[in-house]
């Protein structure tokens, strides 16, 4: 079993994967601004601010595994890239194995093809920003990173959050860099959450972009 530290471990992704994980038996602890209103049994759950380092050092300290769940909206608008490349810096600095949950707009349709992100016609203009912070972050933060940093970014299909729940089925499929669902599918914080630990838990990606879909 693993201990597991979630960062944004109340919100959609982050609770789901918090759940999964301490369900199988990890040791969990969920870093988040609030505590929940209904906890996961065997969770710590610490409250702190991913922007600070410190906070962010304790929660990962003696952690094999920490997942980035920070959602790009609300109070992590327009900081998103630079609190994910903060948690990069202090993972690599606890040689702890960095697992993040991307977004869909990086992928790919299909292989050789442009991605997403690059024509973002049909999003509204607000969401614009986020989208390319979080394609940016994977094409040109993450590469660039030390060797050392041991980093998984992990994209949901298209239609994912609390917006579009998405119907849990208990499955998922893995696909690298370009999407399983290129029509723009959906996949339930419950399944993704089931493909995150899996990946976990087999340890054989490193440094990739994958994606998970139904």
């Amino acid at each position: 079993m693993s201990r597991i530290t979630v960062i944004g471990g109340t919100g959609y992704a982050g609770s789901a994967i918090v759940t999964e994980a301490a369900g199988r038996g990890h040791q969990v602890t969920a870093l988040s601004r609030s505590f929940p209103e209904h906890p996961t049994p065997q969770v710590t759950y610490v409250q702190g601010d991913a922007a600070d380092e410190a906070a962010l050092a304790s929660a990962m300290e003696g952690a094999d595994v920490v997942v980035d769940a920070l959602a790009p909206r609300g109070q992590q608008a327009g900081t998103w890239r630079t609190a994910h490349g903060t948690i990069a810096r202090v993972a690599d600095a606890a040689g702890v194995r960095l697992v993040i949950v991307g977004g869909a707009s990086s992928l790919r349709p299909v292989r050789g093809a442009d991605r997403f992100v690059s024509d973002l016609s049909g999003i509204p203009e607000e969401l614009h920003d986020e989208i390319r912070d979080g394609a940016a972050f994977l094409l040109e933060d993450l590469p660039a990173t030390p060797a050392t940093l041991d980093w998984l970014f992990v994209s949901p299909a298209l239609r994912f959050g609390a917006r579009m729940p998405g119907e849990q089925l208990g499955r998922y499929r893995l696909g690298d860099d370009v999407a399983v669902q290129s029509d723009g599918g959906a996949i339930s914080a419950a399944d993704y959450a089931l493909g995150l630990v899996d990946l976990i838990e087999s340890g054989d990606h490193h440094r990739e972009h994958v994606n998970l879909g139904h």
